[in-house]
């Protein structure tokens, strides 16, 4: 089955861990509906998101994602078709707070805008080698 994968930057808007549960309950109950799986790399400065799944599905949620005021500068940084799945048992991985990519200067200083999609794709296979997403339900 050919599967849609996309990675996505946005900033946060109104970043606390009350909205941050939101999206994420919101997000994984639409994920399992919808046959979409993935990670969350967040922190109060940038969301990081890889979805995969059936392409009419993803498409709908990145359109979703882009429309949601909790987003800001919502940026397709990646997209792919493949031939399996990354994140298969993960409705939405989340990795909170993390500290092994950019630092917040690092950030403001625009390495967004000066990363590829294969360094994005990097993060999530360090992330899922990191909490053993490959055999663990999310």
């Amino acid at each position: 089955m050919d599967i849609l994968r996309v990675i996505y930057t946005s900033r946060p808007f109104g970043y606390d861990v009350s909205t941050l549960s939101g999206i994420l309950m919101h997000a994984r109950r639409a994920n399992e509906r919808d046959g979409i799986t993935g990670a969350l790399i967040c922190r109060a400065d940038i969301y990081i998101q890889w979805l995969e799944g059936p392409e009419a599905k993803v498409r709908a949620a990145l359109a979703r994602i882009m429309g949601d005021d909790r987003h800001l500068e919502v940026t397709l940084q990646a997209e792919d078709r493949v031939a399996e799945r990354t994140f298969a048992d993960w409705a939405m991985l989340h990795d909170p707070a993390v500290t092994w990519i950019w630092t917040q200067n690092e950030i403001d200083a625009g390495a967004l805008d000066r990363t590829t999609p294969e360094e994005l794709i990097g993060f999530f296979l360090k992330l899922r080698g990191l909490t053993g997403a490959a055999s663990e339900p999310g």
